[in-house]
């Protein structure tokens, strides 16, 4: 194959899926897709109402440990480094550091959602 037949494949494949998914969504919307959402929050009623700020811990915890993947992400390839020593005692170091944080946050009673 050529690239100007792959070019064509592309090309049509990409157009099919764009015109099948102008023709696959429903048209009839009910009450609960046209009403707004907001963090789970009920849409009707006062906007003054108190929240609870675990919501937010929890929020805060899942990116720091989505963080924590990015961190670690690049490690299997620079074990292959000159000193991997360096790189593991490093690995360590966020790994410990990340977990302290959790136990200090569990023992807090900061993952507790009821109180």
């Amino acid at each position: 194959m050529n690239l100007s037949t792959m070019l064509l494949i592309s090309l049509s494949i990409s157009t099919l899926l764009i015109i099948i998914s102008f023709w696959l969504p429903q048209f009839y919307p009910d009450t609960e897709k046209l009403s707004p959402y907001e963090c789970g929050f009920d849409p009707l009623g006062t906007a003054r109402l108190p929240f609870s700020l675990r919501f937010f811990l929890v929020a805060i915890l899942f990116l720091l440990f989505d963080l924590e993947i990015a961190l670690l992400l690049p490690l299997p390839w620079a074990t292959n480094l000159n000193n991997p020593t360096e790189t593991m005692i490093l690995t360590t170091t966020i790994l410990l550091l990340l977990t302290m944080g959790l136990v200090y946050e569990w023992l807090q009673g900061g993952l507790e959602w009821a109180e």
